[in-house]
């Protein structure tokens, strides 16, 4: 198997989820053209110098549906040779194409592709594609019973006895660590700048962070999940999985939850030789990279065993691990993991994360990836883990060197 290198990187800037946000007028297929696009013109690409896109999308309905990553990278300039490939692994679909295109370029059935991500929440809400099965069938829920994923994180925190303070410390952290790297330009060289039709940019920052935000404005916010759990019975199907639980504390909130936000991804991924034809230098080696379930009430926990797993295949141990990029669904999903793995705080999510930016579904995976190779450059460090959650009870995560 041939090693597979991460070539170059680029994101959008994170436009709010809503009807007033700033990336709300732009189609789903533009903001995956302009990534695209991007990453083409700053490596020199020529129209057939990829081989294949792959692109998470997590709610592929409407105009964000049918062949958006085929249409993309032809609207980019790619040559009618390139095909697109849409997946959905939930949360983990960014990443999840970065690790079947690296699979690919590894079994020899290409040489360059590009994976990552896009999703656009303003204009294709969560559910648009109907909820699948657990949403339409009750069979289905009969047989294994769905939680979503606000109580299951509430769930999590009261298993592992995280109070409202400890998930707003955590919040508002991740808020100043977000201000932090924005102030200084550590995303500049990554946030490619969206624009309209006629050239105006629309947006050139992440706008869901909220760099003002403070313990006692976190503390006069209300639980999220409250009356979910309690009307739509999910708290009752959480105890009826974990029977040991007295009640499920609603300790989450809007400031320890990840934002709605719009965005798109892209990473260009390669072999040595590739990258030789190309004339482009490698940034990280991919050493490792795995999918795991885990129980799929509970659901957030996943993150764990897949990053000893993907440790383990690397021949690496936790503490070998310079910085750890993980996907903050939930203020407990980070603070899970810091526990199982003995890991620091000032190794994980050192530039903040989806509390402070927002998490645009199918193209996380991409972006967070990009921010830990961007930060393992700047600090001059060497290995690295990305990791995400999923819906279901999924996890992904994937094991990067420096080169």
């Amino acid at each position: 198997m041939r090693d597979v290198f991460i070539y170059d990187h680029v994101r959008t800037p994170r436009g709010r989820g809503k009807s007033d946000g700033s990336l709300h007028e732009v189609p789903p297929v533009r903001l995956a053209t302009q990534v695209l696009a991007a990453l083409k013109a700053r490596n020199n690409l020529p129209g057939d110098g990829i081989e294949e896109v792959i692109l998470g999308c997590v709610t592929p309905a409407g105009e964000q549906g049918a062949t958006l990553q085929r249409i993309a990278p032809l609207l980019a300039g790619f040559d009618d040779s390139v095909p697109g490939l849409q997946l959905n692994r939930a949360c983990a679909s960014g990443l999840e194409s970065v690790t079947i295109a690296a699979a690919k370029i590894a079994a020899g059935s290409g040489e360059m592709m590009v994976g990552g991500g896009v999703e656009s929440m303003s204009r294709i809400p969560m559910g648009a594609d109907g909820g699948g099965p657990h949403g339409m069938d009750p069979w289905t829920t009969f047989q294994r019973p769905f939680v979503m994923q606000g109580v299951s994180a509430d769930l999590l925190a009261t298993i592992n006895g995280y109070s409202r303070d400890d998930l707003d410390a955590y919040g508002v952290e991740s808020q100043r660590r977000a201000a932090h790297a924005w102030e200084n330009g550590y995303f500049k060289n990554s946030v490619v700048p969206v624009t309209d039709v006629l050239g105006t940019v629309l947006l050139d920052h992440d706008e869901h962070l909220r760099a003002d935000t403070t313990m006692q404005s976190l503390g006069a916010l209300k639980p999220a999940f409250t009356m979910m759990g309690a009307q739509f019975g999910f708290d009752r199907l959480a105890l009826q999985r974990y029977p040991e639980l007295d009640r499920i504390e609603h300790v989450h909130t809007a400031g320890t939850s990840s934002g709605i936000v719009d965005g798109a991804s892209a990473i260009l991924v390669g072999s040595t030789e590739g990258g030789e034809r190309l004339g482009l230098k490698p940034r990280a080696r991919i050493r490792s990279t795995v999918s795991v379930g885990s129980e799929p009430v509970l659901m957030l926990d996943g993150p764990t065993p897949a990053c000893r797993k993907a440790l383990k295949i690397a021949g690496m141990e936790a503490s070998d691990i310079d910085l750890w990029e993980l996907n903050e669904a939930f203020a407990a999903v980070p603070l899970r993991l810091m526990d199982t793995l003995n890991i620091p705080h000032d190794k994980m999510n050192v530039c903040g994360g989806a509390i402070a930016l927002g998490h645009p579904l199918g193209a996380t995976g991409g972006m967070i990836a990009g921010t830990l190779l961007d930060e393992l450059e700047r600090r001059g460090l060497s290995t690295g883990v990305v990791t995400l959650c999923a819906a279901g009870g999924m996890a992904i995560a994937m094991v990067i060197e420096r080169v």
